[in-house]
């Protein structure tokens, strides 16, 4: 209790000190996954090192955002009830598209019932997977029933549509998973699925449409289907929307929509089932692009124009790598953490491995990506175990074999902001923080 106290007396310090330090979208800035170092916290559990825990009403998967001292989380109210009944039931009638704050205090500031929505078809899917995104005047959100919605950071609803009313019905097998992202100033949505696929531009503070791109490909049946999150590269001072999905990376102009250019290539014998769920990794000058399943990635130049199928393939490999998880990209380094639990670190320009590891063997897998705070690798797995790993000089487990219990699955990508790490579970948001004597003390 007296240590609980004591970070949260130092939480006024932290957001003063570091109030630029924010986690806008999923996987925080830019989406990819990395944070400066500082005193993260190594070893919790669900009942130690945790500066607080709030209840989360309902069942979502999605990450929490955070800007100065409110956190934003989305989650599909009365749809946790029809989970348990029938796991693998999706009961239109039960859920409902719901918007929190919290306060970094862990206090809930208020909340907001957007209207019905839908629970998951997947068993560990959700009616509210997307994570919010925020400018720090607007949240915006989005959820599988087509609901997108912006509202100040007081709770107050500034405007609300569907996307599935105004453009066309959702025609993905399994739960919308691609969340929002913020690009030349406007909230940008992807669409990619069999029929009408888009990129679509609507402004913040009115909810109209800026700009809608077309991003139609045909391809073999659910390889046209995705449920990655674009990223936002800036290439020779061109604001790019980088996409990866229906066997196509693609950039187009963050301003205009305009297709810029165009990657093929990802799926040489027509395969099937080829949906992609992990998004890509990258910086301003290469994308790394997980594909078939998890058995291979590969480097994308991002500075082409046209058809770069062959011009902008920088490396290929097989590999055991993600299915589900998102890699990172950091300096010069790649990170990726497979579905199975192994780690691997590749050159970013070669696509070769430096080094691999596996985490400690459990029943269950990884859905949440990985998050980088500094040196230190955080990997969750689905039962809501997690690990830590120090990726300074090759793999090196932190934690005990039998890993962080935080007591409640784990399917949405942990957040470590200002010292802390947000992780929501299935029945709460947690917020871990690291004793002051402790091993996350050694920066």
């Amino acid at each position: 209790m007296r240590y609980a106290l004591a970070l949260l007396f130092s939480l006024g310090w932290i957001l003063s000190a570091h109030a630029a330090d924010n986690w806008p979208q999923w996987r925080g800035p830019n989406a990819k996954g990395v944070v400066a170092a500082g005193n993260y916290p190594v070893e919790f559990s669900g009942e130690e090192g945790v500066v607080w825990k709030a209840d989360v009403p309902g069942f979502g998967t999605s990450s929490p955002v955070v800007w100065g001292d409110s956190i934003f989380l989305t989650t599909s109210e009365g749809a946790q009830q029809a989970k348990e009944e029938d796991e693998d039931a999706a009961d239109p009638g039960t859920a409902k598209d719901t918007l929190l704050c919290y306060g970094f205090d862990g206090k809930e500031r208020w909340k907001r019932t957007l209207g019905p929505g839908l629970s998951g078809e997947h068993k560990m899917g959700s009616g509210s997977n997307p994570s919010p995104v925020t400018d720090g005047k607007h949240v915006i959100t989005y959820f599988k029933s087509g609901r997108v919605a912006c509202h100040d950071f007081t709770g107050n609803e500034i405007w609300q549509d569907n996307l599935q009313d105004r453009y066309g019905e959702n025609t993905l097998w399994w739960d919308l998973g691609t969340s929002p992202i913020l690009a030349a100033g406007n909230v940008v949505f992807a669409v990619m699925q069999a029929g009408d696929s888009y990129l679509v531009a609507l402004d913040p503070a009115t909810g109209k449409e800026v700009w809608k791109a077309k991003r139609q490909y045909e391809r073999p049946e659910e390889s046209d289907q995705a449920y990655t999150t674009p990223q936002v590269a800036n290439v020779g001072g061109r604001e790019v929307i980088v996409t990866w999905g229906a066997d196509h990376l693609t950039g187009h102009d963050a301003k205009t929509g305009e297709l810029i250019w165009e990657s093929a290539g990802f799926n040489p014998k027509e395969e099937g089932m080829w949906r992609v769920i992990a998004s890509h990794a990258m910086n301003d000058e290469i994308a790394v692009v997980p594909f078939g399943r998890g058995k291979f990635l590969a480097g994308v130049k991002l500075d082409g124009s046209g058809d770069v199928t062959e011009s902008g393939r920088v490396w290929e490999q097989e590999v055991e790598g993600p299915d589900v998880p998102t890699p990172i990209v950091s300096g010069d380094k790649i990170y990726t953490l497979s579905d199975g639990g192994k780690l691997s670190c590749r050159d970013l320009k070669t696509g070769a491995e430096i080094w691999s590891g596996v985490l400690p063997k459990g029943r269950d897998r990884y859905f949440a990506s990985p998050v980088l705070a500094g040196d230190k690798l955080y990997c969750v797995r689905e039962d809501g175990v997690a690990f830590v790993v120090d990726v300074s000089d090759g793999f090196k487990l932190l934690t005990s074999k039998a890993g962080n219990d935080l007591g409640e699955h784990v399917i949405a990508t942990p957040v470590p902001v200002r010292d802390c790490l947000l992780v929501r579970g299935d029945d709460h948001l947690f917020c871990f923080g690291a004793k002051a004597d402790g091993p996350a003390a050694a920066k």
